[in-house]
């Protein structure tokens, strides 16, 4: 093993945003430990690229043109090598802008597949063509959905992939409900009692942490769960936990990363981050994995190009690469992560993965 100084060449700086603030919050202490163990296991390696990793996390639940001005900050001391997180798309939208291009930036979580990204910007999580919409299909095919309602927070996320489950549709007006709110919202009901949305046969959910969790509570004491099934990108085990386990009825959900023991090494990482972390650590979750899938995924990129700099690693992602990673993601195609997706259902306060999406 390598013995590292504290000098700037033995050493990279990553940056981590997770929102500790707002509805996120109550996914950040799972999210950075998840990181800590990710860093822990590549530093008891080679590090990247022969560098130690020393992590500084930034607070991502702000608004992003705060979120931007601090990252541009650190990005002016020249000391930041990579950026990775999970955040919202408004905060990715604003940072990206910020970092323009100089480092790598791995956006861990689900987003809007827009084609207009920064150079450098590496979308680890899924585009909705490739979760919602073959999501959206399996629940008409196997449940009889047709029209659906729509709930989300108002950015850019949850309106685009309502649009992209639109496109998908046979008929435009299969949504018949779609509404919008801010982040932070507490009372849903002007949206659950809208008779409108008794036409519907399922429920599109786009909204952030402890406002699905308030959604979830909300829904069930409305009596709507055992007939209007629910369908999100965005929920974890914390929302789930937050919800309650009533809340959780008929509520399907669509990720890459579960950590489930017989697709992945879903034990053995649990086992790992048990030790890592002690016995009164937050739960590693469907979106802490994510985030760690994704520093091992800046890993293997950079093993694999042999460098950081982002016009060479653009360059061989153009063309589709296949990295040697214990992610379950393996790989990219231009700029989004490349690798299978799963449809689950909630049980309790759990995940029981019932089909794979094509």
């Amino acid at each position: 093993m390598p013995t590292f100084d504290e000098s700037r060449d033995e050493t990279i700086e990553i940056l981590s945003i997770v929102p500790t603030q707002g509805p996120g919050g109550i996914i950040a202490p799972s999210c950075t430990a998840a990181i800590s163990l990710a860093v822990d296991e590549i530093n008891s390696g080679t590090g990247i690229l022969g560098r130690e990793i020393r992590l500084t996390t930034i607070d991502g639940g702000r608004k992003p043109h705060e979120v931007a001005a601090e990252v541009e900050a650190l990005m002016a001391t020249g000391m930041v090598g990579a950026i990775t997180g999970w955040h919202t798309s408004a905060v990715r939208r604003a940072v990206a802008v910020a970092v323009d291009g100089r480092v790598p930036y791995l956006y861990a979580t689900d987003h809007e597949g827009l084609p207009d990204e920064r150079p450098g910007v590496l979308l680890v999580g899924e585009h909705p063509d490739r979760q919602i919409v073959p999501a959206a299909a399996w629940l008409s095919r196997e449940l009889g959905v047709r029209r659906w309602a729509v709930i989300g927070n108002d950015y850019i996320w949850p309106r685009q992939t309502a649009r992209a489950l639109r496109r998908a549709l046979p008929a435009p007006g299969d949504i018949v409900v779609e509404r919008y709110v801010p982040l932070g919202t507490t009372d849903f009901r002007a949206f659950l009692h809208d008779p409108v949305l008794l036409l519907a046969d399922a429920v599109l959910v786009l909204l952030v942490g402890a406002d699905t969790a308030r959604l979830n509570r909300q829904f069930t004491t409305a009596g709507l769960p055992p007939i209007l099934p629910r369908l999100s990108p965005a929920v974890d085990e914390n929302v789930l936990l937050s919800g309650g386990p009533s809340a959780n009825t008929n509520l399907f959900v669509a990720s890459s990363f579960f950590l489930d023991d017989h697709l992945t090494d879903g034990r053995a990482r649990r086992d790992r981050y048990r030790e890592h972390q002690g016995s009164f650590a937050p739960a590693l979750t469907t979106f802490s994995n994510a985030t760690y899938e994704s520093i091992h995924l800046l890993h293997a990129l950079a093993d694999t190009i042999g460098t950081l700099d982002v016009p060479t690693i653009s360059a061989h992602l153009a063309d589709g690469i296949t990295l040697d990673s214990p992610a379950s993601r393996h790989g990219f195609r231009g700029n989004q992560a490349t690798g299978p997706t799963f449809l689950a259902e909630a049980s309790g306060v759990d995940f029981t993965i019932i089909d794979k999406l094509p």
